[in-house]
């Protein structure tokens, strides 16, 4: 998509409050009859959350309630304790579902299956960081992945969610998966916007996806060699093994060469993904989150 064009300092791909948010994503909702009322990707006020899904749908509530106007001192000490955030007077994409991985939007969109090319359309992005404004929809787990190539063309997939324990690679994927853990910040009892700024540094993670995974093939080999002995009860851990089955997978290494897709999956409320190529870069007043009154 981006591959042809002389690409500025900051490429924006997502920006809920355009006149077309989605003209570049693909939409996928979880096809099953009996989650039609709860798997959705829909857009609102996040303040008011107008206008309602179209039915079936119903909207699971968020991480925060509204602050209300407080009237004096004395209501806001006794309401503080039940509201835990302030919302974006804006229009942002609520996307929910039980199911997280078959509920997502994607960008580039997903080709036809009618379409006459079969090259898979790539991003091109050469930016090294990515930016995204989200807020979680109370504890239901979320994630989002990026598709990769390092400047050899090998391909890889960073993916981040709340429900990964510790990083690791998934050899098996085609491509390679580097899964890593997300953490939010602790609930607080005064903050400004339940919303939160995620940046990451996709040239430096992809150097993770052979640290780990030398880490991982030393555990096993580890594990393997104890068995060796027989040592019965020393058993090798099954999700190791299961990893490590086709070492012969390239993994990315070095310079970041582009970036070939973005996909945020259910569960969350969406304002803006764009890409930089730095983290703390001036940015236009518009990609500032505004908390309402």
């Amino acid at each position: 998509m981006f591959a042809s064009v002389v690409q500025p300092s900051i490429v924006s791909l997502f920006s809920s409050t355009g006149s077309a948010p989605l003209q570049l994503f693909s939409q996928h909702v979880d096809p099953a009859p009996v989650l039609r009322s709860d798997s959705l990707i829909h857009l609102l006020n996040d303040t008011t959350n107008l206008p309602p899904p179209p039915e079936p749908g119903v909207l699971v509530q968020a991480s925060f309630t509204s602050r209300s106007s407080e009237k004096d001192d004395n209501e806001k000490a006794d309401s503080d304790t039940q509201r835990v955030g302030r919302t974006l007077c804006q229009t942002v994409l609520h996307i929910q579902s039980p199911t997280l991985r078959t509920t997502y939007i994607r960008c580039p969109p997903h080709r036809s299956s009618s379409s006459p090319s079969k090259t898979p359309v790539t991003l091109g992005l050469t930016l090294p960081w990515m930016h995204m404004q989200v807020c979680r929809l109370g504890e239901r787990e979320w994630a989002f992945e990026v598709g990769i190539a390092d400047r050899a063309g090998r391909k890889g997939v960073i993916r981040c969610s709340t429900f990964q324990k510790e990083a690791t690679v998934v050899m098996h994927h085609d491509p390679p998966l580097l899964h890593v853990p997300l953490r939010f910040p602790e609930a607080s009892a005064r903050p400004f916007t339940a919303w939160s700024s995620i940046s990451i540094d996709l040239a430096s993670l992809i150097q993770q996806f052979h640290l780990i995974s030398s880490s991982q093939r030393a555990e096993y080999e580890s594990f393997a060699h104890t068995q060796d002995e027989g040592h019965e009860n020393d058993v090798p851990n099954e999700r190791i093994a299961r990893e490590h089955s086709g070492m012969s997978a390239p993994l990315p290494s070095g310079g970041l060469g582009k970036v070939t897709y973005v996909k945020v999956y259910a569960n969350c409320r969406l304002r803006r993904i764009w890409l930089s190529d730095n983290k703390r870069g001036a940015l236009p007043w518009e990609f500032e989150l505004y908390a309402s009154p």
